[in-house]
Formats: structure tokens, C-alpha cells, sequence
């Protein structure tokens, strides 16, 4: 039996600048892309949007993940590869389904232990067809789709790494040593499982990181190599959109008082609703009009400026709010925050998960945004933070930098600028 010793690199390593860059010069060939994604919504939508750029130059492209994770979120006609993680998608909604234990650090190892080492292993085969039938120039993998760069190097291909969130550049686990470590072995002992011998962390590709945020919520970005591209949110869209249903907020909302949107995205249960109903009661003592995105029967008999829907046509309301004061409740999640602050919205933040509490940090302490507790938040507490930030005028003028700072990163363009160029 052979030894195990980790040869992960640590991230202070992986930002170590990589000779042999591929040529800045842009490539006109017509190359093929396959985009690896795990079952995640927010990790799914970066690709269709740099894939839609790529198809507009007239490149292939197609995805390799759980094919009922991917279908609703790509064009109809998109060429994807099941790779079969069915099993573990469940396993990871209920491990997202409200939990608070998730809002600790150590959360992030179990999602590694329990789901994310599991997924690749049962990615592997899927992958690996995918390889051989779409026979592809670049992959381009998401950083918790781990088979995906271990079978592009098995193959000597060249593979990007498309960061949708911010949060694995900033060491989450910095603070517990032993957990950062065991997260490196794991993922060590999944390259060696599968026949990769002089490891590497497959989170950062040495060709290409695709970071889909920037410098104003990462930190100073110029202290990352060059090959870590920071190219800003690229899904601040909706998903491809449905027919019109009696969820659509009024045109007259919202009549020109200060407006707040509530939503919590997935999150269900007693914890959720709990929070919803004190979010209700907060903003029933402001002169606001609020939206509160919950359940059918999740709340009953809103007050007179508290309209209450199942769902919301998402960019149109951004866009309306953005006329005047307005400030978004919800649970801190990468692509609800950067929605918000592309449409220079400022927040206030209830994490329910780490990740949630990493992004959470970082707009606040950019100006943007009020941390509060989700489990422990009382309507007075929210009444405060919603009416802070309502007429702090500085909230406004840093989420107003940060979305300049998304405008200004290139977008899919830049991404799919980086791409051509590594095929």
C-alpha cells in the first residue's frame, strides 16, 4: 500500500506566479469549451453567460454535471453530459435546508468530507465520456467539481478554474489549521485515487482562474498573479425566464417611498419563516414599501405595505428600486448580493452558512452592507439596520462603487477573452 503523504500546495503557493503562461494574443480558431459544474445555481449561471459569449463568437460548448441541475438554466438546445451526482444533491440540500451548525467554519470540511470529495468520485465516469464524445480544447472546470481538472490533466489538456464565488481565495479555514489541512488531504487523496501523482490543488488552475468577483469585494487583487482574472458577477440576470404569473409585483410599486425586498432564496422551515415574520414586523413600523419573497401561507394578513409573493421578476424590481432609497434583506448568497449591488443597491445581511458569513464580511466591510444574526434577529434589531442603511447615505455611495467595479472587470467578454486565448 502506498504512503499518503498531502502535496496539496498551500494558497500561498498556488498565488506564487506560474512561468509558461499561455501567449496573450487572442486565438481566431474556432475551438470547443466544456464548462464542469456541480448541482449549484450560482456556480451554473457564471458558465451559460461566458458559454453564451462564446457561442456568439462562434465556438462549441457544453457542460458535464447533473443534468437536472443544468437543463433549466441553459438554452434549450445545450449540449450537456450527465455526470451522475443525483445522490448526493440531496445530501446537500439538506445539509443547506436552515441549519445553522452551517454557519460555522468547520462546516466547510464536512461539505468536502460529506459531499464534494463524494460528488467528484461519482462525477469521474461522466466526466470522462464527456471527454472522449465532446473531445474539447479547453474544460473549464467549477472549484468544487474536482473531476474535471483531475481528467483534463490525465489527458494533458489545458483546464480554467471558474471561481463563482469569492470565497476559497480568501482561506476560510485559515483559523483552523487542522481542518484547512485535512480539506488539502482530501483532495490530495482524490488525485491519487485517480492516477494524478504530482499533486496540485485543482481549486486554481495554473493556466487560467476565472474569478467572478472583484478586487472591491476580494481585497487588493493585485496580489494574485496574473493568471487569476477578475472578471466580475456574470449571472446578475435571471434564469431563463417563464411565462408571467400573478407573482409580478405591481407597476406602481413602489409609489415612490423608500423600498425593501425581503428574500432568503432556498431557505425553508421553522428557522426561515420565524425570520420572515420579524422581518414583516420590522418593516410595518417604517415608512417603506416592502416586498417579502415567501411560501404560499408563510405569512398571513401583511400589513398594508408589505406585499407578499411567491416569487418576483427579480432584475425588473432591482432596477425599479434603484431609483430611489432602497435596501435588500436576505441571506447573503454571492449571486443575490452582487444582483443587488449591480443595480447599486445596498444590504442587510442574515447568513445562514459560512460562505454566506465570508461574502457577508466583505461587502460590509466595504461600506455596502449590515451584518445581522439570522437566528437571533428581532424585529426591532432589523427595523434598525433596514432604516440604517435606508438613510445612511454612505451605504448607498459604497454599493454604488461596487457596482462600477463590476461594470468596469469585463464581464463574460473578459472571460471569454481569457479562454480563447488558452485554447
Amino acid at each position: 500500500m502506498r504512503a499518503r503523504r498531502v502535496r496539496v500546495p498551500s494558497l500561498s503557493a498556488v498565488l506564487a506566479p506560474t512561468p509558461g503562461l499561455p501567449s496573450t494574443q487572442r486565438s481566431t480558431k474556432t475551438s470547443r469549451f466544456l464548462f464542469a459544474v456541480p448541482p449549484f445555481t450560482g456556480h451554473i449561471l457564471p458558465t451559460v453567460a461566458v458559454a453564451a459569449e462564446l457561442v456568439r463568437r462562434g465556438h462549441k460548448v457544453a457542460w458535464v454535471g447533473h443534468r437536472d441541475s443544468i437543463a433549466p438554466l441553459t438554452p434549450r438546445h445545450a449540449r450537456i453530459y450527465d455526470a451522475d451526482g443525483a445522490p448526493l444533491v440531496q445530501r446537500l440540500r439538506d445539509l443547506s435546508d436552515g441549519d445553522q451548525e452551517l454557519l460555522e467554519p468547520a462546516a466547510l470540511r464536512s461539505l468536502w468530507e460529506q459531499v464534494l470529495v463524494p460528488l467528484g468520485h461519482a462525477m469521474m465516469p461522466g466526466v470522462q465520456n464527456a471527454l472522449d464524445r465532446f473531445r474539447p480544447d479547453v474544460v473549464v472546470s467549477d472549484q468544487q467539481a474536482l473531476a474535471a481538472p483531475v481528467a483534463a490533466r490525465l489527458r494533458g489538456l489545458p483546464w480554467a478554474t471558474s471561481a463563482a464565488t469569492p470565497v476559497e481565495l480568501t482561506r476560510p479555514l485559515r483559523d483552523l489549521p487542522k481542518d484547512e489541512e485535512r480539506v488539502r488531504e482530501l483532495i490530495g487523496d482524490f488525485q491519487l485515487d485517480h492516477g494524478i501523482e504530482d499533486l496540485l490543488d485543482p481549486r486554481f488552475s495554473d493556466h487560467l482562474v476565472l474569478v467572478f468577483s472583484t478586487g472591491a469585494l476580494v481585497g487588493d487583487a493585485a496580489s494574485f498573479p496574473d493568471r487569476f482574472v477578475f472578471v466580475g458577477p456574470c449571472s446578475t440576470g435571471s434564469a431563463p425566464a417563464g411565462p408571467r404569473t400573478d407573482d409580478d409585483v405591481p407597476r406602481e410599486w413602489p409609489d415612490g417611498r423608500p423600498a425593501v425586498l425581503v428574500t432568503l432564496g432556498t431557505a425553508r422551515g421553522a428557522a426561515a419563516e420565524r425570520f420572515l415574520r420579524a422581518a414583516v414586523e420590522a418593516v410595518a413600523g417604517l415608512d417603506v414599501r416592502a416586498v417579502v419573497v415567501a411560501p404560499p401561507g408563510a405569512l398571513a394578513d401583511p400589513p398594508p405595505n408589505v406585499l407578499v409573493r411567491r416569487d418576483v421578476p427579480r432584475s425588473a424590481l432591482l432596477e425599479r428600486m434603484a431609483a430611489g432609497p432602497a435596501v435588500v434583506l436576505c441571506r447573503g448568497g454571492h449571486r443575490t448580493v452582487c444582483r443587488s449591488l449591480a443595480h447599486g443597491l445596498p444590504l442587510v445581511l442574515a447568513p445562514t452558512r459560512y460562505d454566506h458569513s465570508v461574502i457577508a464580511r466583505r461587502v460590509a466591510e466595504a461600506g455596502a452592507a449590515i451584518i445581522v444574526r439570522f437566528d437571533q434577529a428581532t424585529p426591532v434589531e432589523l427595523r434598525a439596520a433596514l432604516g440604517a442603511v435606508l438613510t445612511d447615505e454612505d451605504h448607498r455611495r459604497a454599493a454604488a462603487r461596487l457596482r462600477r467595479s463590476f461594470a468596469e472587470a469585463g464581464g463574460a467578454a473578459e472571460a471569454a477573452d481569457r479562454l480563447e486565448k488558452l485554447a
